[in-house]
């Protein structure tokens, strides 16, 4: 398992704080099974300038030949042959982040297409779960006329937050345009949903998944899972928005970015291991909190 870089003299943190957080997944598998699981956070730069550094980690559980690697974009994916049985993994951390909320930039420009870089351009086309090109009249006839980029991207937000009902009703295989006419939504389907319409409109846009604990907001008493929000590429950055909560929020700790979820997915298994239990934490450590406190999870 890969383990947080040692050298870190660049990384700066504006109001830093400290989070907690983790997850511990078990399986009933009936024979051994391959899984990948995409679940590790790891030294990074966000979109605000400041990173993301993991001070501590260790992993919860473990498989014969468990290993790791970095896939094309960048994320952590740990591979693994599930034994036949009862099998859990998990991971536990702690990391360094800043406590500052998203930025708001209103006056961002949109970048035209023919000045995007060349890897940006993926991130116009449709993936598995984000068929913008169903609903690109749709998108056009909405944010067609709204001038500057995070503008149009803004008003996205805004629009899927009174649109659609945040709750269950989605699947592992429901796409961007099917949780736009169900009108009922998950935080994945909000993402894959603002990433549909930006591309839709030529932003550049891709899917983000990671922890995002309650940091100055009343406490959700519902059990915790692992978030997913997107960011838009807009005057030469990935900006971060969430149309799930459609406001500014502190401390999200990202585990992998990717087109969609199909490339983020945190398991994927090769074959019948069912999902018996899931429990996810995520919370600002206070000072002196160490791996061998014990963390403060809500079972799903």
């Amino acid at each position: 398992m890969a383990q947080p870089s040692s050298a870190t003299p660049d990384l700066t943190f504006q109001n830093p704080t400290r989070i907690r957080a983790g997850f511990r997944l078990t399986f009933d598998v009936p024979f051994p099974t391959p899984m990948l699981f995409v679940v590790q956070p790891t030294d990074r730069l966000h979109p605000t300038g400041t990173r993301q550094r993991i001070e501590d980690q260790r992993p919860l559980g473990a498989a014969p030949g468990l290993h790791s690697y970095t896939d094309t974009h960048g994320n952590t994916v740990w591979r693994a042959l599930a034994p036949a049985g009862t099998f859990t993994v998990g991971h536990d951390l702690i990391a360094q982040i800043s406590r500052s909320p998203d930025p708001t930039l209103p006056g961002l420009p949109k970048t035209p297409v023919e000045a995007l870089p060349d890897e940006v351009l993926t991130y116009l086309l449709p993936s598995r779960y984000v068929d913008s090109d169903l609903i690109s009249d749709d998108a056009w006839a909405r944010f067609g006329h709204i001038q500057g980029g995070w503008a149009t991207v803004q008003a996205i937000s805004d629009h899927l937050y009174g649109a659609c009902v945040y709750g269950s009703g989605s699947t592992s295989a429901t796409t961007a345009s099917q949780a736009l006419a169900s009108g009922r939504a998950v935080c994945r389907d909000f993402a894959h949903m603002g990433v549909a319409y930006c591309r839709a409109l030529n932003i550049p846009a891709r899917y983000v998944c990671g922890y995002l604990p309650d940091i100055d907001i009343r406490p959700d008493p519902v059990p915790m899972d692992f978030h997913a929000w997107f960011e838009a590429y807009l005057d030469g950055q990935w900006r971060t928005f969430d149309a799930r909560h459609n406001r500014p929020r502190a401390g999200r700790l990202v585990i992998a970015q990717g087109r969609d979820a199909s490339d983020v997915a945190f398991t994927t298994t090769f074959g019948n291991a069912r999902l018996t239990s899931m429990t996810v934490w995520a919370d600002e450590a206070p000072d002196g909190m160490t791996l061998d406190d014990p963390p403060n999870p809500r079972v799903f």
